[in-house]
């Protein structure tokens, strides 16, 4: 399942720091294709600009940072993690840090790399325990657990989210990752039926659910070195669809969950 980390709290946290900060490269032309939702047109105009600018030019992190975003919402995850992954060792007085590395366990998240995103929210909270990202950090890191059928987990970091930032915005109903993901394509909700260690036995489960005419498919996760099959049925882009089609299953006898 290709989770868009459209990351909206990004977007609003810096949109207006990226347009107002000031610095010698001109970085007008790739914040107005980023803020116009142009991320093909930011992703060009950030590559030209690049490749010719000196290695060490006053803004040159900012750059780096508005193109790693941009390859991100255009679902080049690979390309961004890259990109987070230079800002993190050649820029470490850059202020995007905390940032690079939000964003760097997005692109893994996004690419259903769940061990590789925690470590990097993790590393966020130990490396940096002030962070202004920390909310988001445990944002991230419940809904990990949530999907990895570890609800203890998922829950534990709700409410250490709920305790340190009782008034942050994501914890309204309903906007939980829609928040995060807003407004990028591919973004869903599917609900989950069945889990298993065999690829046999969530496709054959998968099969039954096609017969009944179930939108129903296989989605692969690593757990570490271990190999998980799960089987989801429907894309959905309201939480109220996947809440209805949950019901549905559910009184069909299959053991369900809701996942982004």
């Amino acid at each position: 399942m290709r989770h868009k980390l459209g990351l909206i709290f990004i977007i609003s946290m810096f949109c207006w720091g990226i347009i107002n900060n000031a610095s010698a490269l001109d970085l007008e032309k790739i914040k107005i294709n980023f803020l116009a939702g142009n991320y093909k047109g930011a992703i060009l105009e950030g590559e030209k600009l690049l490749a010719g600018t000196k290695e060490h030019a006053l803004g040159l992190d900012e750059l780096y940072y508005i193109l790693a975003l941009s390859y991100l919402k255009d679902g080049n995850y690979l390309r961004a993690s890259d990109i987070f992954e230079i800002i993190l060792n050649e820029f470490k007085d850059s202020r995007y840090q905390d940032e690079a590395r939000l964003g760097l366990g997005d692109s893994y998240l996004l690419r259903n790399n769940l061990k590789r995103a925690e470590d990097c929210y993790k590393k966020l909270i130990r490396l940096e325990p002030n962070t202004k990202l920390k909310a988001q950090a445990y944002y991230r890191l419940s809904q990990i657990g949530f999907k990895e059928g570890d609800t203890a987990r998922g829950k534990e970091y709700l409410e250490r989210m709920k305790h340190e930032f009782p008034s942050n915005m994501e914890l309204k109903l309903d906007k939980d990752l829609c928040v995060l993901f807003d407004a990028t394509p591919g973004f869903y909700y599917t609900v989950q039926v069945g889990s298993f260690s065999k690829e046999n036995n969530a496709r054959n489960l998968r099969d039954r659910l096609v017969k009944k005419g179930y939108d129903a498919y296989v989605e692969e996760v690593n757990l570490g070195n271990k190999k998980n099959y799960r089987v989801k049925v429907g894309k959905l882009k309201l939480r109220l669809e996947a809440t209805q089609l949950q019901t549905k299953l559910s009184a069909e006898g299959y053991p369900t969950k809701i996942c982004p």
